[in-house]
């Protein structure tokens, strides 16, 4: 059976509550998130660092067009969860980049999550202020 190139390449990254779907293709460096440019969808230089972080540990900026559907939390999260889906898509597409992906710290899911509110508190530590009398 002959295996047929796919002619994307897909990753999934999280991070709190959002995800990304990552969609990578071999082209001119065109990135997209939600059907925006990457620069007018995430405005703050340090999240535009964060979400193109793979790219650049892999010196591979403008070999690759990427389309990303990212859904929930926030632009940091958001940011966040590009960074590790699209390390995840040029990993699967090349699996040559590990060593550079490992190194920046780009494979790595970071699993920190929002801690749940516990009854009798106003948060989840945050308690009523001790009366002394």
């Amino acid at each position: 059976m002959v295996q047929v190139k796919q002619p994307y390449v897909w990753g999934t990254g999280r991070r709190k509550t959002s995800v990304a779907r990552v969609r990578i293709k071999p082209g001119s460096g065109n990135f997209t998130i939600n059907g925006k440019p990457m620069k007018e969808y995430l405005p703050v230089l340090n999240m535009q660092i964060s979400a193109t972080s793979p790219l650049t540990a892999t010196d591979t900026l403008d070999r690759y067009d990427i389309w990303v559907n990212v859904s929930g939390g926030g632009k940091t999260g958001q940011a966040d969860s590009v960074k590790l889906g699209l390390a995840r898509a040029l990993f699967k597409d090349n699996p040559g980049l590990e060593a550079a992906l490992r190194a920046n710290g780009c494979l790595t899911r970071d699993s920190r999550m929002v801690e749940r509110k516990k009854y009798g508190l106003h948060k989840a530590r945050k308690a009523t202020q001790y009366s002394k009398r």
